[in-house]
């Protein structure tokens, strides 16, 4: 049995209180949904900036209605300290998945990302340290490598950031070591590796590349490479990242007050994911026929990115069951249903 499987058992026996922001968002929403299926008590906050109602709808549909009763939502921004406070109270647990991600989102406005970003972890930061919650886990990011060339990314080495997006992720890590070296509090940091699965928003400027893609497929619409296609990234399946945001927020606090890489420790090409996507389509009875069409390089993005997770591996258990191909494999029935009207 892996260590994730000891810790869900645990968990159904012995229930916690857990509070997830941005539970209406991508990654939150499958936290929500993984974390009542174990039949814990959840506290979700969300100002619906980029989650969205129909993520927790979904969520509704797929868990029993005495599950679903263990969930209380309270609609409210991470940069109201008040609302923060609020939010700990009584609670064992701390997942924050709530910022404003997307680099280009950060380039044409800083000044909110910051706020968000900044203003708004420090606001929850603090908020658990107040309350004495027992763990706080958050979304950390790979954008923190900057231009630093080494691969794969180990997590002691970084770069210079290359976006005000890359700035905010690591001043999350920065104030995160002072908390526990000014007063005791420990928590851990998820450097996340290109994220995708059932409930990404394939819409508007920001969109993620897979939904964006498999939406513009389904549709017959044209596909965009930035660059020439050998752009690579470690793409990670939301599964493996439930997981590891479930052994971080349980770990013994030897493990804590660190930074953790969240990927498969594997690359692929822009060009490869094309018909890696294509293939998965056409598995599925889809017809595909078009081909990418390519432009220029987009401003801050890394040229290469690759995870090492033997940190990972080593210190909490974290064994990714989803390559990229798997991964697509199980979230491409929910982007037909889910995309093809969109």
């Amino acid at each position: 049995m892996t260590q994730y499987e000891k810790i869900k058992k645990e968990l159904v026996n012995n229930p916690k209180v857990w509070l997830v922001t941005g539970v209406a968002g991508f990654i939150g929403s499958n936290l929500l949904e993984k974390l009542l299926k174990l039949n814990q008590t959840i506290v979700g906050l969300d100002n619906f900036a980029t989650g969205h109602q129909h993520n927790l709808n979904e969520v509704e549909g797929l868990v029993s209605k005495e599950q679903w009763n263990r969930f209380r939502f309270i609609q409210g921004d991470i940069r109201n300290i008040e609302t923060c406070i609020e939010a700990v109270n009584g609670v064992d647990y701390i997942l924050h998945q709530a910022a404003l991600g997307s680099v280009p989102r950060s380039i044409a406005d800083p000044i909110t990302t910051n706020q968000a970003n900044i203003t708004g972890f420090l606001n929850m930061l603090h908020s658990a340290k107040e309350e004495g919650v027992k763990s706080f886990t958050y979304a950390a990011s790979s954008s923190t490598y900057g231009d630093h060339p080494a691969l794969p990314k180990v997590e002691d080495n970084i770069g210079n950031p290359l976006s005000p997006y890359a700035v905010t992720k690591y001043v999350n890590e920065l104030y995160a070591n002072v908390y526990a070296r000014t007063y005791g509090f420990k928590s851990i940091g998820l450097r996340y590796f290109n994220v995708f699965g059932k409930r990404q928003d394939p819409n508007g400027a920001y969109a993620a590349v897979i939904p964006k893609w498999t939406a513009s497929m389904l549709k017959g619409e044209d596909v965009y490479i930035n660059g020439d296609g050998e752009t690579s990234r470690d793409f990670c399946f939301i599964e493996n990242v439930v997981q590891m945001n479930i052994l971080s927020a349980t770990a013994n606090s030897d493990a804590k007050d660190s930074i953790y890489n969240v990927a498969v420790g594997d690359r692929t090409s822009l060009n490869q994911l094309f018909e890696a996507i294509k293939l998965a389509l056409v598995s599925n009875e889809q017809v595909v026929t078009i081909q990418p069409i390519y432009r220029e390089f987009r401003a801050g993005d890394v040229r290469h990115s690759q995870a090492d997770i033997s940190k990972a591996q080593n210190t909490l258990g974290y064994i990714p069951c989803f390559t990229i191909d798997k991964g697509i494999e199980k979230a491409m029935p929910w982007y037909i249903r889910s995309l093809s009207d969109k």
